[in-house]
């Protein structure tokens, strides 16, 4: 097990082994269990980790058992990996583009791959601090390396102690699951679990999947110098979005490189000469042939239930996940779960309030609700796509009649002076209201932006009441504001156009 653990970690220099000694040390020796805990949590991923801390910093004895990596997907091979990069990678975009800002750079930009990747590592390892075992001991909490499996509903075994609760929660999230496409299980191919680990940059990448890990991952390449070609499903470019904000990122990465390619339903994967990778497609309406060097698979997820013998506690799940209720309990109400593992919502700040809610219902009888999060997500593309709450598509599906009020960021001072006005930011309200229900930011600081908007929406300040916040001038957060002046414009009805008009010849 450990020397699969460790596989993961490649190349073991000296920013991973540091990595490896915080989060999964190797000499490490369990502790011995308390008579009875008020909860142990299963898995150290984000979810596992705000859990432990939260319930532990509360005054809860706290076990936290993790099989392999503390931190989890987001540290070691998702959020904290990718956005390394993604930083690298916009270094070399704007030294292409300094020129339009008047700024010469003589030659183009030499990307030196082993030096982004040795800078991601070492900042990963960095960042590993705050997920160690040797943090989470000090707060308290015992912390046990090994596979958690159930012996009942009120207690679990772990590297043959048995650890029994009050409460548990299971927060083992979710790992890469490759779609089933022809020829695929018999060609090596990278998945985020694996990109994290090259050494070198491959000539040419193939990306399968146009969701927020491929679209991130395709551009990010394509920056770095790779030929990239996307293959997306028949719906397009970050499927989930507002197709009009989901065209202006496509837009910038073809500018950049990437190429299309519609097709992952029907495709065929191949080896092809050499250690090069084959994607061929032979519908009439999409037919292409492709090589490449490296194939990046991000289509599908699978929930890491394997192992926990769910059925011994009582706790129902199916191929999707653990199932719970909205209150976060499983079929067995002392067990309760949070983030990849039982929800739709497969981001860290997700799995994070959902955590902090697991904790207030299952140690102080509270009752928040999975039904009740306000989840905003970003997807970190050149320009970042973020959204919260409704999209218009959704407010029809309920019933919820809207009007959009769509900001260009052309109008917007800060971004045309920085040259970043692709882009703008669209905000729906309920009719005849100014009660924000969703919003979708295409821009350069997109995610930044969607922060403001979710906390107006979470805290029900409407619009029309944004745009009495006096904004520092010139900022991109402007936008949100000129997005509620666009709203106040159509309170001036034409009859109190006319009386304004009547009062102002009166008083003149």
């Amino acid at each position: 097990m450990k020397t699969k653990i460790f596989q993961a970690l490649e190349p073991l220099d000296v920013h991973n082994q540091a990595l490896r000694a915080n989060v999964h040390p190797e000499n490490y020796q369990n502790p011995v269990p308390c008579s009875n805990y008020n909860l142990v949590v299963i898995g150290a991923g984000t979810a596992g980790l705000v859990a432990a801390s939260v319930a532990a910093g509360l005054g809860a004895k706290v076990a936290l058992v993790e099989r392999s990596l503390m931190g989890g997907d987001c540290l070691n091979t998702g959020c904290v990996p990718s956005k390394g990069l993604i930083s690298s990678a916009r270094v070399a975009a704007l030294a292409r583009k300094a020129g339009a800002q008047g700024v010469r750079v003589p030659d183009e930009p030499l990307v030196d791959f082993s030096k982004v990747m040795e800078r991601m590592r070492k900042l990963r390892s960095d960042i590993s601090r705050h997920d160690s075992v040797e943090r989470f001991a000090a707060m308290g909490v015992d912390v046990f390396l090994g596979q958690a499996r159930f012996l009942d509903g009120s207690s679990i075994e772990v590297d043959g102690r048995k650890l029994t609760f009050s409460k548990a929660v299971i927060c083992t999230g979710a790992r890469a699951a490759a779609p089933p496409i022809a020829g695929l299980e018999a060609i090596p191919y990278l998945t985020h679990e694996t990109l994290f680990s090259l050494t070198q940059r491959p000539a040419r990448l193939g990306v399968l999947g146009a969701g927020p890990v491929g679209a991130e991952m395709a551009q990010c390449f394509a920056r770095f110098g790779s030929e990239v070609t996307l293959v997306t499903s028949d719906r397009g470019l970050l499927p989930r979005e507002d197709r009009e904000a989901a065209a202006v990122v496509q837009h910038a990465m073809e500018e950049e490189g990437v190429r299309f390619v519609a097709g992952t339903r029907g495709l065929q994967v191949s080896s092809s000469s050499g250690s090069r990778i084959r994607l061929r497609h032979d519908q009439p309406t999409k037919t292409f042939d492709i090589e490449v060097d490296q194939l990046l698979v991000a289509i599908g997820r699978a929930p890491n239930v394997e192992g926990l013998c769910l059925e011994n506690a009582g706790v129902s799940y199916s191929g999707k996940g653990v199932h719970i209720n909205d209150f976060f309990q499983t079929s067995n109400k002392r067990v309760y779960a949070a983030g990849d593992i039982c929800s739709p919502y497969q981001f860290t700040h997700a799995a994070d309030f959902m955590a902090r809610s697991v904790v207030r219902n299952a140690l102080f009888k509270g009752r928040a609700r999975h039904s009740g999060l306000l989840i905003p997500w970003t997807t970190y593309t050149s320009p970042e796509l973020a959204h919260v709450g409704l999209t218009p598509q959704s407010a029809q599906e309920q019933g919820v009649e809207i009007d959009t009020f769509t900001q260009a960021m052309s109008g917007v001072d800060r971004a045309v002076l920085e040259g970043e006005t692709e882009g703008f930011l669209r905000v729906h309200v309920r009719r005849g209201t100014d009660r924000i229900v969703g919003a979708t930011v295409v821009a350069a600081h997109a995610g930044e932006l969607m922060g403001s908007i979710a906390m107006a929406m979470n805290k029900r300040l409407g619009l029309g009441a944004v745009a009495n916040v006096i904004h520092p001038y010139p900022t991109h957060g402007e936008a949100f504001r000129k997005a509620g002046d666009l709203y106040n414009r159509t309170r001036l009805t034409p009859f109190l156009a006319k009386c304004f008009r009547k009062w102002l010849s009166w008083t003149r």
